[in-house]
């Protein structure tokens, strides 16, 4: 363009982001559309290709990897007007509700929207047991999105099934399926992850269509599920699960971000119904 400034490959060096040229995208979509979402590896240092390949095969993917005790914080915490409080005693003053948020890998425009609906909020190490969490006194749990494989989480599993019925419960995406795993559920890899801010997803209760952002490469395997657990809602795109509800524990979860950010905020709504599951928790 004649107004540009500097080039292309400058603008990327200024950010620090990785540019790539000289490929045939059109072979690659081919590719994976057979054979699944597979491993890739950029290198601007090491050009030799056997090296390369070498330590492609020596990447140990995301099967059955713990990923989350290197992203959870290591203490905890409050969130107060916007921003973490290096605080663990009390609970935010002047606030309707308490939450516990277990912090699987949290986006922090979750712990956002639960403040603006009247929240007080406390976050937790992903390792921290149902009897300290329940010691607090929250009025509901929040189980947070995360990275990695589900299946490898069985210490987070285990404290929220200590947790349900006990308290309301919301997961979202990672506590989506850690909340399945609790209640007997499985998972598995999809071929094809889900990564994106224009997912359609189908509440099956009303018919709406919601527009989201997700990324995410595991689901939950509904029907592995045992009775009592409802599917909410539905991917258009592959008929995968994005919700269930668990009539008889006041817990829900969806497989979706619903405080995109960026992103659409179709489903912020489901913040107001973990509120009503509260209320309704406290009556």
């Amino acid at each position: 363009n004649w107004r540009s400034r500097r080039t292309l490959k400058n603008f990327l060096e200024g950010h620090g982001k990785i540019g790539i040229e000289g490929l045939d995208t059109r072979a690659i979509t081919k590719r994976v559309r057979i054979t699944g979402a597979m491993n890739g590896i950029i290198s601007t240092e090491d050009f030799d290709l056997n090296s390369l390949r070498e330590k492609l095969s020596d990447y140990p993917g995301l099967v059955g990897r713990d990923l989350v005790r290197d992203v959870t914080c290591r203490g905890t915490y409050l969130w107060v007007n916007g921003a973490p409080r290096k605080e663990k005693e009390g609970w935010p003053e002047g606030k309707k509700y308490k939450i516990a948020v277990l912090d699987c890998g949290v986006k922090y425009n979750i712990l956002r929207m639960l403040e603006e609906r009247g929240c007080g909020v406390k976050v937790f190490p992903a390792f921290t047991s149902a009897e300290e969490i329940l010691s607090q006194r929250p009025d509901g749990v929040l189980l947070s999105n995360g990275p990695g494989d589900p299946a490898a989480l069985p210490y987070i599993v285990e404290t929220t099934r200590q947790l349900l019925g006990k308290v309301p419960i919301f997961g979202i995406c990672l506590g989506h399926q850690i909340l399945a795993q609790a209640m007997g559920g499985r998972t598995e890899k999809l071929k094809f992850g889900h990564h994106g801010i224009n997912q359609p997803v189908k509440d099956k209760k009303t018919g709406r269509v919601e527009i989201t952002s997700q990324n995410h490469g595991f689901v939950v395997r509904p029907e592995t599920l045992p009775g009592g657990a409802a599917p909410s809602h539905e991917n258009l795109n592959d008929c995968t699960s994005e919700g269930l509800i668990y009539v008889d524990t006041r817990a829900f979860s969806v497989q979706y971000h619903p405080e995109a950010a960026p992103g659409p905020h179709d489903a912020a709504y489901l913040f107001d119904r973990f509120i009503t599951f509260i209320k309704e928790g406290m009556q």
